[in-house]
């Protein structure tokens, strides 16, 4: 027999073409790519700005007082409703007087008699009819009884507890027929037509708080602003806090402000033309410096700064950058000095 031919065929795999790859840092919607760090930018721009600090205080009453009794006895009437508006010099409350009256009455008539002796002394003493030595022991003794009821009348004064000046009176501690001393309030006065705030500034402020400066303050409770005039301020500092203590008067025709309340206290200090405000976003702290990233020329520059007043959102740059500078607000993680930016958003 003849040999046979077999033909075997293998059937290979085709052989594809391999993809061609692109490195891409970055790619956009449209498809264009970005060589640089995304980043949102402001442009630095100067505005005139008033330098201010904030302080804590408290609202006082223009003239506050306890009522208070100036001698021991029993509380015999009172002459007030509280919570009412009282006069200076209005009867506020009355003492019982009947022990110190009869005194009154006695010295008085004791008084008359030595009067009379006095008198008849003296017309003897022109005719010769006695010595001066009773006429001057007469005359005495009517100066020392003139002595006792004027210090019994002052006594008497003392029952009767009067209204220092316009106010308002508080609410009474105690009932008519109480027994009442120096020691014990009767109620307190507050004259709350115009009120004082107290606050403190610290010692590197001190020297910008004088009388006649305004200043601004709020209080709990309320939006409202209000506006006081320093008139006072306390000639040293506190050696423990080194605080320095100012006094402030506020109108309160409204009687809208409460004494005790506590105040939130606006000191204007220097008004800064040209002052820098960036996003606190932009400030970043490293190695005790503060610093910013500036855009120059597509490339993020480290700019250290320094600064000053801090708000809610933005913070004062008192030295680093100029006006027109445009500084990294967002993306500052991820930027490097010397590299590529791609800015995203402008403000």
């Amino acid at each position: 027999m003849g040999a046979g031919l077999v033909l075997v065929f293998v059937l290979l795999p085709k052989r594809t073409k391999p993809a061609r790859t692109t490195s891409l840092t970055q790619t956009g919607t449209a498809g264009k790519t970005r060589e640089g760090t995304p980043v949102r930018t402001v442009i630095v721009k100067g505005k005139s700005l008033d330098e201010s600090m904030v302080a804590t205080g408290t609202v006082r009453a223009d003239e506050s007082v306890e009522v208070q009794a100036e001698i021991t006895g029993k509380l015999q009437k009172i002459h007030f409703q509280e919570g009412s508006l009282v006069h200076a010099g209005d009867l506020l409350a009355v003492i019982n007087d009947a022990e110190l009256r009869a005194a009154l009455h006695r010295a008085a008539y004791r008084r008359q008699l030595a009067e009379l002796k006095e008198r008849r002394l003296a017309a003897l003493l022109e005719k010769g009819g006695v010595n001066q030595q009773d006429y001057d022991t007469a005359a005495n003794e009517l100066q020392v009884l003139n002595a006792e009821a004027d210090l019994i009348q002052a006594q008497l004064n003392k029952t009767e507890i009067r209204a220092p000046f316009d106010g308002i009176i508080g609410l009474r501690n105690v009932s008519e027929g109480a027994q009442v001393s120096p020691a014990i309030r009767l109620a307190t006065l507050q004259n709350v037509a115009r009120m004082k705030v107290d606050f403190v500034v610290p010692e590197r402020f001190a020297g910008f708080v004088a009388p006649g400066c305004r200043v601004t303050f709020s209080v709990a409770g309320t939006d409202r602003t209000y506006a006081a005039e320093v008139y006072a301020v306390e000639p040293r500092l506190d050696e423990i806090t080194r605080t320095r203590l100012v006094r402030a008067l506020a109108p309160n025709p409204d009687q809208s402000l409460i004494p005790g309340a506590f105040a939130r206290v606006t000191v204007p200090l220097a008004k800064v033309e040209n002052a820098l405000m960036i996003p606190t976003t932009a400030l970043a702290a490293d190695a005790g410096e503060k610093a910013v990233f500036v855009v120059d020329k597509g490339k993020a520059r480290r700019q250290v700064v320094q600064t000053g007043r801090r708000e809610a959102e933005t913070v004062l740059v008192t030295a680093g950058l100029r006006s027109g500078d445009e500084v990294i607000v967002t993306g500052t993680q991820q930027v490097r000095a010397g590299g590529s930016v791609d800015v995203l958003t402008i403000r």
